[in-house]
């Protein structure tokens, strides 16, 4: 984390981190949708209270294909699972027994998995700004244009060749988390079996 140290700075501030004025992060964002079909990488995650102390951090492997499948699953601290398979998005606490399930279009929509795992349309849900370059890493702000978004914001963070970095997210509690890849593969063979959930025996299932 320490390349983020100055762009964490501003975020976690409440500040919009400006760097050099260089347009470069939205091109490589559609470049990147345009051309990666599906996608698997190991994650780190960082959850900041508004602040700046850290309450969790957590890893583990993100994998999507497009459009509107994807899986990511926690490994540590605690073992959880969210899928999303087109139709509906499925919350698995491994710990808790605990399966909460929510239609795909009200999860998703203005959601951070959109800007991934959605349609190649993402202007029409986010308004794209340009935020510069930063220690060689482009960076952009996807601001929702629905008012029920759960997220004020998010920014993303791209290196000089299109692969994606870092992602910083601003909740509607005054929450950051701030997530970064590593080993990201684009269009890997992926099984359909990921994106598909069944819950465990007598697992409590929440249907919202």
């Amino acid at each position: 984390m320490l390349r983020l140290s100055c762009f964490l700075l501003c975020l976690l501030s409440g500040c919009l981190p400006y760097f050099t004025a260089e347009a470069a992060a939205i091109d490589s964002l559609k470049k990147f949708i345009q051309e990666t079909r599906t996608v698997r990488a190991n994650f780190e995650q960082t959850l900041y209270d508004r602040n700046a102390r850290t309450v969790q951090e957590s890893k583990g492997i993100m994998q999507f294909e497009r459009p509107e499948k994807f899986r990511w699953n926690y490994e540590k601290p605690y073992e959880q699972l969210i899928i999303g398979d087109g139709t509906q998005v499925w919350f698995y606490d491994n710990d808790l027994n605990q399966v909460t399930i929510r239609q795909f279009s009200i999860a998703i929509g203005s959601s951070p998995a959109a800007l991934l795992a959605g349609n190649s349309a993402i202007e029409d849900n986010f308004e794209l700004v340009e935020l510069g370059v930063q220690n060689d890493t482009e960076w952009l702000e996807a601001i929702p244009k629905s008012k029920e978004s759960a997220f004020e914001f998010v920014q993303m963070g791209f290196s000089r060749d299109g692969t994606l970095m870092f992602m910083a997210l601003r909740d509607s509690l005054g929450q950051t988390t701030v997530l970064s890849f590593t080993e990201l593969d684009k269009n890997p063979a992926l099984s359909a079996e990921l994106f598909k959930f069944t819950p465990p025996d007598n697992a409590d299932i929440i249907s919202e």
